[in-house]
C-alpha cells in the first residue's frame, strides 16, 4: 500500500493512511486513503460542520425561501453568499441572512420565545415570502429547543405560510456530509407529497444535486426544455419550495451531485418508484453521454444528438484551441466531493491537463473511488488535508495550477501558484458545452497570466528585468507551438459574451406535449393493476 505521510504530519501519524501515491499499477485496493472518518485530534481540518453542509450547500440555494438559523450569529454569517447560487427572482436568497442570535443568555434559560419572535419578524418584513427554513445548530440542540413543535403552532396562527424545519446541528456528522443527509431525508420524510403539481409533458424529470452556481442550473435546464423535457423541481439551485413539495410526480430522478443529492434520490425510487439516473454537466463527452442516456429513457435521442451535434460544432474548435495551449500543464484537483471525480479524466481527456494531486475534505470512500480511477499515475491522493499538508503538496508537486476552494486557494496565492475556484467559479458558469470552454479559457488566464509571471519575481533578491516590455497570455503561451497549430485557422480562443446565461432567461421553447392527462393515466394504471 503506497501510503504517504507528511513531513508535517509526523507528530500525527495516524494521517499516513489518509494519503496515497498512486503507481503504476496500483488498482483501488492498493491506492485508496482512508476516507469520512473523525477527524484526527491536532490536525487542524479545514472542513465545514454538519449544519454547513445542510444549510449551505443544500438549503441556501432554494430561491423562494427566508433561511433562517437558528443559532448565533456567527453560524449564519458563515454560510452566507461564499458561494455563487444565483437565482432567477432576483437572488433573494443572496441579498438577505437571518439569524435569531442566540446569547449566553439563551442557552441558559431557553430561546424558544426568541426564535417565535424572530419568525414572525422575517415574514412581516419580507410579506410577499410565505416558506421558510428554519436550520438547528449546535446551540439550539443542546438546549433542547422544540422546533417542530413551534413550527407547527406559527402555522395554525398564520395559515398562508409554510415552514420547514431542518434538524442539523454542527456536530450531526463528521463533515458537511453529514448534513447533505440530514436535511435530504428530512425534506423527503416531511415536504415532498405535500403538492400536487401541473404536469405538462410526456417527458417530465426532478433535477437533483444542482446548486446552480453562476448559472449551471439554467444552463443544463435549457438543454432539458429543448427536448421537450418539464423539470418538475431542481433540487435545490434556483429550485422554488413548493415546487419541490412535488417531486413525487416526475417520472425520472436526473442525479447530478451524487455526493450531496443521492439520498434523497434513492428514497424517492423507494417510496414513488421513480428511478434515478447520474448524469454529468461537464466535459463534452461526459455531457454528450448523459444527454443520450436521458433521451434513451423516454425514446427521445434524436432531439439529445441534434443539441449534442448543434452544441459540440459550434464550441469544438474554441475547446480545442485551449487544449493545444494546455496540454502538459500540471494541476491540483482539490475541490468537494463529486467534482474530484466529475473533472478528474475530463480534464485530462479534452484539455491535455495533468492531474499530479486529488483530495477531498468531505467525500466518502466512493468518491476518492472514482476520483483515483480517472487520474494518472503519481498522482497524490488526500482525505481531509489540513492547511500544512496541502502546503507542502505544493511545494512537492510544483503545479502549474490547482483548483480548490477560496481558503486554500488563498494560501496558493501566496506561495505565487495560480488558483481556481472550484466551489464558486471565478468567471462561470462551467456546466454545459459553452461552460466547457468557459472554463478552459479561465485555466488559460490563470496560467499564463502575466501578472502571475511577475509575482515570480522576489523582489528582495532578484534582479528585475528592464526589457521585457508589453507581454500577453499568448504570447507567453504560444511561444512554443509549432507554427501550424499556431496559426491554425480553425481554432479560436472563446468568443461567448461575458453573460451567457441571461438570454437563456427569455429564450422560447417549443410547447410541451401532454398525450395523456395525468388522471387518466393514474386511473388507467389503477385498472390494469386490478385487472392483473
Amino acid at each position: 500500500m503506497p501510503y504517504h505521510l507528511f513531513k508535517c504530519s509526523e507528530s500525527i501519524p495516524e494521517r499516513e493512511h489518509h494519503a496515497v501515491i498512486k503507481g503504476e499499477n496500483d488498482d483501488l485496493t492498493d491506492a485508496l486513503p482512508l476516507g469520512y472518518l473523525n477527524t484526527i485530534p491536532g490536525t487542524l481540518s479545514e472542513r465545514g460542520c454538519a449544519y454547513c453542509g445542510a444549510k449551505h450547500v443544500i438549503g441556501t440555494p432554494m430561491k423562494d425561501v427566508i433561511h433562517l438559523s437558528h443559532g448565533p450569529v456567527g453560524c449564519t454569517y458563515d454560510t452566507w453568499q461564499t458561494k455563487r447560487y444565483i437565482s432567477d427572482n432576483n437572488d433573494f436568497q443572496l441579498h438577505y441572512t437571518f439569524a435569531t442570535d442566540m446569547k449566553e443568555q439563551h442557552v441558559v434559560f431557553g430561546a424558544e420565545d426568541r426564535l417565535r419572535n424572530s419568525v414572525k419578524e422575517a415574514f412581516a418584513a419580507f410579506p410577499d415570502i410565505k416558506r421558510m427554513t428554519i436550520y438547528q445548530t449546535c446551540a439550539s440542540a443542546l438546549i433542547g429547543d422544540d422546533i417542530e413543535a413551534l413550527a407547527n403552532e406559527i402555522m395554525e396562527e398564520m395559515p398562508d405560510v409554510d415552514i420547514f424545519v431542518c434538524n442539523s446541528p454542527g456536530f450531526g456528522g463528521p463533515s458537511q456530509s453529514g448534513g447533505h443527509h440530514k436535511i435530504n431525508i428530512a425534506w423527503v420524510n416531511n415536504k415532498v407529497g405535500t403538492v400536487e403539481p401541473e404536469i405538462k409533458s410526456d417527458y417530465v424529470i426532478n433535477y437533483v444535486g444542482e446548486y446552480n452556481i453562476q448559472g449551471d442550473q439554467i444552463v443544463m435546464s435549457d438543454y432539458f426544455k429543448r427536448m421537450g423535457i418539464q423539470v418538475l423541481s431542481t433540487f435545490t439551485g434556483n429550485g422554488s419550495y413548493d415546487d419541490l413539495r412535488a417531486m413525487h410526480k416526475a417520472k425520472l430522478n436526473v442525479l447530478e451531485c451524487a455526493r450531496s443529492a443521492e439520498y434523497i434520490c434513492n428514497e424517492l425510487r423507494v417510496r414513488y418508484g421513480i428511478p434515478r439516473l447520474d448524469i454529468d454537466g461537464f466535459g463534452f463527452e461526459p455531457l454528450s453521454t448523459s444527454l443520450r442516456k436521458i433521451g434513451l429513457f423516454f425514446g427521445i435521442e434524436d432531439r439529445a444528438e441534434a443539441i449534442i451535434k448543434k452544441e459540440r460544432d459550434r464550441w469544438q474548435p474554441e475547446l480545442d484551441w485551449y487544449k493545444a495551449r494546455l496540454t502538459g500543464k500540471k494541476v491540483c484537483l482539490w475541490p468537494g466531493g463529486s467534482k474530484l471525480w466529475h473533472w478528474a479524466n475530463a480534464i485530462h481527456e479534452e484539455m491535455g491537463v495533468e492531474v499530479a494531486s486529488v483530495y477531498t475534505k468531505f467525500g466518502h470512500q466512493g468518491d476518492m473511488e472514482k476520483g483515483i480511477s480517472r487520474c494518472e499515475a503519481g498522482a497524490l491522493a488526500i482525505d481531509d488535508p489540513n492547511e500544512l499538508e496541502g502546503v507542502e503538496a505544493m511545494e512537492d508537486i510544483q503545479p502549474d495550477c490547482i483548483f480548490t476552494g477560496k481558503r486554500p486557494g488563498e494560501v496558493a496565492k501566496k506561495m505565487r501558484v495560480p488558483y481556481l475556484n472550484a466551489h464558486a467559479y471565478h468567471n462561470g458558469p462551467w456546466k454545459g458545452f459553452e461552460g466547457w470552454v468557459r472554463f478552459a479559457r479561465d485555466v488559460y488566464d490563470a496560467i499564463y497570466s502575466p501578472i502571475h509571471e511577475l509575482s515570480l519575481l522576489d523582489i528582495s533578491k532578484d534582479e528585475i528585468p528592464t526589457d521585457k516590455g508589453f507581454m500577453t497570455r499568448q504570447m507567453l503561451s504560444d511561444v512554443d507551438l509549432p507554427d501550424e497549430v499556431r496559426n491554425d485557422p480553425t481554432l479560436h480562443p472563446y468568443t461567448g459574451s461575458f453573460d451567457s446565461v441571461t438570454p437563456l432567461l427569455s429564450r422560447e421553447y417549443p410547447e410541451m406535449v401532454l398525450t395523456e392527462p395525468a388522471e387518466t393515466a393514474e386511473k388507467s394504471a389503477e385498472a390494469d393493476e386490478v385487472v392483473a
